[in-house]
């Protein structure tokens, strides 16, 4: 019903905040050690990501940094649904933009889960080659930190809405 205010969503969504920032802060350490030219995990990732890395270069420190920047604009962004300083971005463009950044998490994460589990179970055959330990990885991890990263965002988002004034 409109206007409804459930009590528990307003401090879950206020724990998913910050719980989705940590994860976003999390990622992009995790990049910028790439970044850095750490090779750590970098076999876990595999594929073009992976190949570029050892390439070396500057192309893949760029692109690892614009990634670190891309992962600490969601966390900051995670962090403004639930920090005063949010509020000087007008409420329905903090709502819209956390939301459809919630959806483009879930759904990036939960393809790519849903779609490495299958090949990995033999649900789906590729047509070609298919680095199964990095596959595993992705489904395990890295594909499914991006999964519960848009979860815990679109929750925060959801106890946002609950919180914040419909004028504001």
């Amino acid at each position: 019903m409109a206007g409804h205010r459930e009590p528990g969503w307003p401090a879950a969504g206020v724990t998913a905040a910050y719980a989705a920032a940590v994860v976003a802060f999390g990622y992009a350490l995790a990049s910028l050690y790439w970044a850095a030219g750490g090779r750590a995990l970098l076999g876990t990732v595999g594929g073009y990501v992976e190949q570029l890395t050892r390439r070396g270069g500057a192309l893949p420190v760029i692109v690892a940094l614009v990634v670190v920047l891309a992962k600490v604009a969601g966390g900051l962004l995670a962090l403004a649904l639930v920090r005063p300083w949010g509020q000087a971005v007008p409420r329905r463009w903090l709502l819209a933009g956390s939301a459809a950044v919630s959806l483009l998490l879930v759904a990036y994460g939960g393809i790519n889960v849903l779609a490495g589990s299958l090949v990995l179970s033999g649900v789906i055959h590729p047509a070609g080659s298919v680095d199964r330990t990095a596959l595993r990885w992705h489904v395990g991890l890295w594909d499914l930190w991006f999964l519960v990263w848009g979860i815990l965002l679109a929750l925060a988002v959801a106890g946002y809405r609950r919180r914040a004034p419909a004028t504001a």
